[in-house]
C-alpha cells in the first residue's frame, strides 16, 4: 500500500487537520473511536493511505500534530475525535513563538524538533510504501513559518526523495492578525522552496471572500474555513 503522512504546524495547520481529518472519517465511514461504522465494510485498501489498522480493527490517522504552545492542540486532545489520535501523534511545548520566524525555526522550535523526528520515524517505520509527507501550515505564523522551515529541511535530510507537499495559509492584511506576517510569509519562502515538491497556497482573504459570497456565510468560523 501507498501511505502518506500528514504533518499540522502551528495553530492554523492544527485547525486544518481538525477538520480535515473530520470530512476523512465521514468519508471512510470511520466513528470518533477510531472505529469503522457497522455493516460498512471496507471496500478497497484506500483507506490504509491515510489510516493505519490497529490489532483491534481501529483506524488510527497517519498524523502529527505539531504547535510550541498547547492550546490549539489541546482542543484536539479533548475535542470529539479525542479518541482517534494516539497521544504521542499530538505535540505541544510550553512556549509559543509570539510570531517570530526566527524563534519558530532557532530556539523554541529546536527544543522539541527531536521529539517532532522520532514521532515522524514511528510514523513511517508503521508503513509498507511510504510515499510522502503533507504539510499543512501558515506562512504569516512564528510557528507556521519557522517551525515548518526547520522540520523540512530535517525531512530532507532523512527522507531525501520522498515527497513533500505542502497546503499553505498566506497572510492577507485585511484579515492579519499581527504585522510581522510578511516577513514571516517571506523568510519561510525562502527557507521551505528548496525542499517543497508541489505547494497549494490558499489565500486567507480569499477563503473569507468565497465563505461570504459563494456560501452565504455572514460570518465564517474556521470550520468553514478549513472544510470549505
Amino acid at each position: 500500500m501507498r501511505e502518506c503522512i500528514s504533518i499540522h504546524i502551528g495553530q492554523a495547520g492544527v485547525q486544518i487537520g481538525n477538520a480535515c481529518w473530520e470530512l476523512y472519517c465521514l468519508e471512510h465511514g470511520i466513528q470518533p473511536d477510531g472505529m469503522m461504522l457497522a455493516g460498512r465494510e471496507k471496500c478497497d485498501n484506500s483507506v490504509e493511505t491515510f489510516f493505519s489498522e490497529t490489532n483491534s480493527g481501529r483506524y488510527v490517522p497517519r498524523s502529527v500534530f505539531i504547535d510550541l504552545e498547547p492550546t490549539v492542540v489541546d482542543e484536539v486532545r479533548t475535542g470529539t475525535y479525542r479518541q482517534l489520535f494516539h497521544p504521542e501523534q499530538l505535540i505541544s511545548g510550553k512556549e509559543d513563538a509570539a510570531n517570530n520566524y526566527a524563534r519558530g525555526q532557532y530556539t523554541i522550535g529546536k527544543e522539541i524538533i527531536n521529539t517532532v523526528r522520532e514521532v515522524v520515524a514511528r510514523a513511517a517505520e508503521n508503513c509498507s510504501s511510504l510515499q510522502g509527507f503533507f504539510l499543512f501550515h501558515s506562512f504569516g505564523g512564528g510557528t507556521g513559518a519557522g517551525f515548518t522551515s526547520l522540520l523540512m529541511d530535517k525531512l530532507s535530510s532523512e527522507y531525501g526523495k520522498k515527497a513533500k507537499v505542502q497546503t499553505s495559509i498566506y497572510p492577507a492584511p485585511q484579515v492579519s492578525t499581527a504585522v510581522v506576517e510578511p516577513f514571516n510569509a517571506i523568510l519561510c519562502t525562502h527557507g521551505t522552496l528548496r525542499h517543497a515538491d508541489v505547494t497549494f497556497i490558499i489565500d486567507n482573504e480569499a477563503i473569507y471572500d468565497i465563505c461570504r459570497r459563494n456560501l452565504d456565510i455572514e460570518k465564517p468560523t474556521y470550520t468553514n474555513l478549513k472544510v470549505k
